[in-house]
């Protein structure tokens, strides 16, 4: 089969399908229960606010749009990952085609992707990593549109605080690619290039903090819980001053294991490792800027503050590794080396999905073996034979109690740990094993 006389367009689409359909179909086939991540953001999106105690309320916003329409069918939340993922793949696509003037080495900018365990093997757990990705693209892509300043009009400025609000709204880290982006567009084009003030980038900064406004009040009439919560799990409440050199290696040692595959994929497609890299390349600077300022100012904050950085809060900073690697050695890439290349990339492809059933079958100790409908059935059998109004409120803990919340037919609220006050509130509950159900 001769790539290049394949409809490149039809190729890549029909790629975004098959990678949708294996990493739906194999979790939903395999795991009992669904994702830690996934049941917490369920539990959120069950009693929506405008932030929870953990993270900001996207990813929960997105779950509950999907409970609504699909309600408890696992199936629904790992398409829902899935769905982030294939259009976060489409947008580097497009982004990756005007940078590159190529559909093939666009396709390839891709392809490349699957070398990321983030794109595959940890996926189907819809979390606030995963619910990055779509706006972190949309952000880098109308990004370069300003930058490049190709066919821009006052919808491009909107579009931009737009995505990047709900980006911010799914996690904070997404604060590391927007300083990134920021630094690069005001040094360039209002220091360096221009020497004035572009007023139309105001427009994208009011979209984007007018959105977020009603968070930031959420967020102080919860005393910054959610601040709080990250600052915990980076352990900076334990300070060590070793720590400020044992974090940051382990974050540089993980993030090269983590990119092993990536490297091995890419090097079946590069024929020599050739340098030919100018510092007043405008594309270059720009991927180089989305690329790897986030990683370093992510690598800076571990070692000034001490701080331990969690592997899987970099899942979106590789979304756009393949098109810098393309784009370094768009002149390396070798026809004759290219058979090569595909072989490896379905050899991969296909492993990661067999690795995960594996390994969801033979451990049976997983949280996505957890008996969340089983548990459901025996608490609401207890209730029934005591009550006759329906269950409308869960307490407990973000896991047992979201199960709950997911599994009873009646779809309870879920508000928080369990606490005195609020039962007493309560019009009847029962409480079985750390969790309460109630009506009120």
């Amino acid at each position: 089969m001769n790539i290049y006389k394949i409809n490149l367009n039809k190729l890549f689409y029909i790629f975004l399908i098959i990678h949708l359909t294996i990493w739906t179909l194999i979790p939903a086939l395999v795991n009992q229960n669904l994702p830690l991540d996934t049941i917490e953001a369920l539990a959120w999106g069950s009693n929506l606010d405008w932030g929870f105690s953990k993270h900001p309320p996207a990813s929960a916003f997105f779950v509950e749009i999907f409970y609504k329409i699909f309600g408890s069918n696992d199936w629904a939340y790992y398409f829902l990952s899935q769905i982030f993922v294939i259009f976060s793949f489409f947008i580097v696509w497009r982004f990756s085609y005007e940078l590159l003037e190529s559909k093939k080495l666009s396709l390839f900018s891709v392809l490349l992707l699957e070398g990321i365990f983030f794109y595959n093997f940890t996926s189907p757990e819809f979390n606030v990593n995963v619910c990055q990705l779509p706006f972190w693209t949309l952000t880098v892509y109308y990004s370069w549109k300003l930058y490049s300043k190709k066919n821009i009009n006052i919808k491009d400025y909107i579009l931009l605080g737009f995505f990047a609000a709900l980006g911010f709204l799914s996690k904070y880290l997404f604060i590391y690619l927007l300083i990134s982006i920021d630094l690069l567009f005001f040094y360039l084009i209002f220091v360096k290039k221009d020497k004035k003030f572009d007023f139309n980038y105001l427009i994208s900064f009011i979209v984007f903090i007018t959105l977020l406004i009603p968070h930031i009040i959420w967020l102080i009439n919860n005393d910054y819980i959610t601040i709080t919560y990250g600052l915990h799990r980076t352990g900076l409440n334990e300070p060590n001053f070793i720590d400020h050199f044992k974090y940051p290696i382990i974050f540089l040692a993980k993030q090269i294991v983590i990119l092993i595959p990536f490297f091995i994929l890419g090097s079946f497609m590069v024929s020599k490792l050739k340098f030919n890299l100018k510092p007043t390349d405008k594309k270059l600077l720009f991927l180089l800027v989305i690329n790897i300022a986030p990683i370093i100012l992510i690598l800076l904050t571990s070692l000034i503050l001490g701080v331990k950085i969690r592997t899987m809060w970099t899942t979106p900073f590789y979304i756009f590794f393949g098109t810098l690697l393309v784009y370094i050695f768009s002149k390396q890439i070798s026809l004759k080396k290219i058979k090569n290349f595909y072989i490896v990339f379905i050899f991969l492809f296909f492993l990661s999905p067999a690795i995960y059933a594996y390994i969801s079958i033979s451990k049976t100790d997983k949280r996505t073996d957890y008996p969340g409908k089983a548990i459901a059935k025996k608490v609401e059998k207890k209730w029934d034979s005591e009550f006759k109004e329906p269950i409308n409120v869960v307490l407990g803990n973000e896991w047992t109690a979201g199960n709950l919340s997911y599994h009873l037919k009646s779809r309870p609220a879920w508000e928080g740990e369990i606490v005195k006050d609020k039962l007493d509130s309560y019009n009847a509950f029962i409480c079985i094993d750390n969790i309460c159900v109630g009506n009120k």
